[in-house]
This record gives C-alpha cells, sequence and structure tokens, in this order.
C-alpha cells in the first residue's frame, strides 16, 4: 500500500503540470504529507537504522514538494483566470 502511495507521486505531478488548475487539491494534505515523511526520517536517523528507506523518504518529500509547488503556481493561476472572468 504504502509504495503505491509513493509511486503516484509521479503521476500527481504530471497531471499538475497538465492540467494547470489547483481544483481538488489541498496544500494542506501535501504539507501534512512532507511533515509524516521528515518525521519518518527523522525516526530513522533517531534510532540510527539508517537503510536504503532513507532514500526513499528524501526522493518522496523531493517529489510531494514538487507537488506543492506546482499546487501554488496552479493557485495563482486560478486567481487569474477568475479574475479575467469577472473583467
Amino acid at each position: 500500500m504504502l509504495i503505491c502511495f509513493g509511486l503516484s507521486w509521479p503521476f500527481n505531478i504530471a497531471k499538475s503540470i497538465r492540467s494547470r488548475t489547483a481544483k481538488g487539491k489541498s496544500i494542506w494534505f501535501e504539507v501534512c504529507i512532507i511533515v509524516g515523511y521528515l518525521c519518518g526520517l527523522a525516526g530513522k536517523f533517531i534510532s540510527g537504522n539508517v537503510t536504503y528507506v532513507a532514500a526513499f523518504y528524501i526522493l518522496d518529500i523531493a517529489m510531494v514538494t514538487t507537488d506543492l509547488v506546482l499546487t501554488m503556481r496552479n493557485k495563482r493561476l486560478d486567481r487569474a483566470a477568475e479574475q479575467e472572468e469577472t473583467v
């Protein structure tokens, strides 16, 4: 299950790039996911059990952060489109 969740991020990134809209996305959800991955990574370092899994945490953090940046960009594009519609 977690593997599927981690593998879904490249698809989310591609969707964010193509759609150019943030409808149906939550910035706070993505922030919570990043915090969760950071806690998992910190747990690996605190326990001294740093294995190859740490690389997956870092990769997932990078992908979610990329999607977060795209979501913020798309929210800005949505606001601009709404302003054009009202003019």
